[in-house]
Order: C-alpha cells, then structure tokens, then sequence
C-alpha cells in the first residue's frame, strides 16, 4: 500500500527563525522519506521536532513498518511522543536515511555539530545511513565554519583526560578552548555518554581545512569525538526568511525551492485559508552553479 497523502492543519503561528526551521524540515521529509525507507535515524536539535511532526503526518499506514532510531534523550522522547516504534543502532547498524540539524555548514556540507553535546551519538547515526540530510535554518549557511557559530568545535573527551586534552588544544591553536559549564547547576556539562565537552575555537585559516583539522584532534588521546561532520552529508536544507529554502547538494550544486513551492503555502489562486496539502508533481525551483549544474527532479536526484 503506498504512502498516504500528507495533509497540513493550519499551523501555529511561529517566528521567523521557527518558521524557518519547520520550513527546511518539512520539505527535507517530502524528498527523502519514502515509502521505502523503513529504518530512520533521528537527530537532535530545534529543528528535530519538525522533521517528526511531519514524519507523523505522513500517517499510521506509512509509519507502521518504520523503526526510528535516536541519537539522544530528546530524539527518543520525540520517537516515543509520536507513537512511532523506538529502534537502537545496535538492531539497526545500516540505516536508510538519518535526517539532523547542525550547528553551521560551510559550501563544502562539512559542519558543526555538538552544541547539544549529542555529537558521538549523532555522528554513528550518520555514518549508518545510507542517506545523510542535514536540515537548518538560514543563519546556519555560511563558506567557512566559525562564522556564524564562533563557540568553537565541540569535543567530546574522557572525563579522566580532559586536562591534557585542554592543554593539548592550547598547544595546537586553541588557546582559549574551555570545558563546557553546564547551565543552572555546578559543574560541567556530561553528555549521554558520561563524558565531558570541551568547545575549542579554532582560527579562520584552520577552519577553511575541517577534515585536516578533524584528523588532527581525533589523534589527541582522552578525545572521543569531535563535533566536525565532513564529508558525510549528502545535502542540507536550509528555510529562509522568505519562505523560500536553500538546498546545498554534496556535489556543488546550489538549489532554490521558491517561496511558492513551499509545503508550507498554498497555491496563489487558491480562495482556501488553510494550506493545501503538498503536490504530487515535482517542486518547483531553479539550481546554479559555476560549472552548469544538471537538472534535478523533485526526489533531489539527477533527471
């Protein structure tokens, strides 16, 4: 039986930046969670609970035969609220498509992960799948790492190692890496794993290189890993002011899905109030790149 029809209640009215989110979500979820797709990793994040909310809304027949596995307590508890059926990794070591928010992406699709100290976790979710698709929104898409998030990279450590680490990073270029302090009570912040993170700034010249950079910090001992994402995503999603959303695809090219293709607004004929659901055909949206890119359909691939 195929996949039901999406239908969208009128939704809340959200802010600019919330609106943004949902936006990238929703239209991350209508390409690239298919009938087929039967093993689904969930991320973390604020932009996580709208790529639920529309997962759900694809219906019980499409999600009856799904396992979602979390990346976290707040994924897991999202999997749980939707009445979906709650999976781990260690079932499900290859997954279809494992859909998640970041922190920043550069053009090259290498990010930053791990303001929610969630990395390890989100990263073997991420090398699970066969299709990786990061969803943000617009303050989120920059050329080079560390422009708009400037907290630094966020590296998990062994709390028995975190000292050496810490001096280690001053060592290499981060002289003002710091143990992350957790909010409202004493203390550091411990992720899921019972470690510590520890967020280290790095200079522009070092960011324009991640994967150089990655390689660097994983080879610090007490480091369990590292909040740099490179060469994993296949495509990233980002919801603009406008209503319109910015696709960045792994091989360079650069999507525009226009405001008037949005899952979120209805046709401009149409005398409804409520949005309409999405269409069948494929998005309208127009692509560009320096090198002539080739057309894509609405699923995201080649034509």
């Amino acid at each position: 039986m195929g996949v039901e029809a999406v239908t969208t209640d009128v939704p809340p009215k959200l802010s600019t930046i919330e609106a943004s989110k949902r936006l990238a979500a929703w239209t991350a979820v209508d390409r690239h969670v298919k009938e087929e797709h039967k093993v689904i990793g969930i991320g973390s994040g604020s932009t996580v609970p709208y790529v639920v909310e529309r997962i759900v809304a694809q219906g019980r027949e499409a999600n009856k035969d799904r396992v979602f596995i979390p990346t976290g307590f707040q994924s897991k508890e999202l999997i749980v609220k939707g009445n979906l059926l709650l999976g781990d990794v260690d079932q499900y070591p290859r997954i279809d498509v494992t859909l998640d928010g970041a922190d920043e992406v550069d053009k090259d699709l290498n990010a930053i992960k791990g303001g929610g100290a969630c990395h390890l976790r989100e990263k073997v979710l991420a090398e699970a799948a066969d299709t990786f698709i990061v969803v943000a929104d617009y303050r989120k898409n920059s050329e080079v790492l560390g422009t708009t998030y400037t907290a630094g990279i966020p590296i998990e450590v062994a709390p028995f190692a975190y000292a050496k680490v810490l001096q280690n990073l001053h060592a290499i270029g981060s002289p003002n890496a710091a143990l992350r302090m957790a909010q409202k009570k004493a203390g550091p912040v411990v992720s899921d794993n019972g470690n510590f993170i520890i967020d280290a700034p790095f200079p522009e010249e070092d960011m324009k290189d991640p994967y150089t950079l990655l390689t660097k910090l994983k080879m610090l001992t007490g480091v369990v890993e590292v909040g740099l994402f490179c060469h994993m995503a296949k495509a990233a999603y980002f919801g603009n002011q406008d209503g319109s959303v910015t696709v960045r695809w792994l091989d360079g090219r650069v999507e525009h899905v226009s405001k008037r293709a949005s899952p979120l607004v209805p046709p401009e004929d149409s005398t409804d109030d409520e949005p309409s659901p999405m269409p069948d055909g494929p998005l309208e949206h127009s692509i560009g790149n320096s090198k002539g890119a080739p057309a894509v359909n609405g699923n995201g691939d080649k034509a």
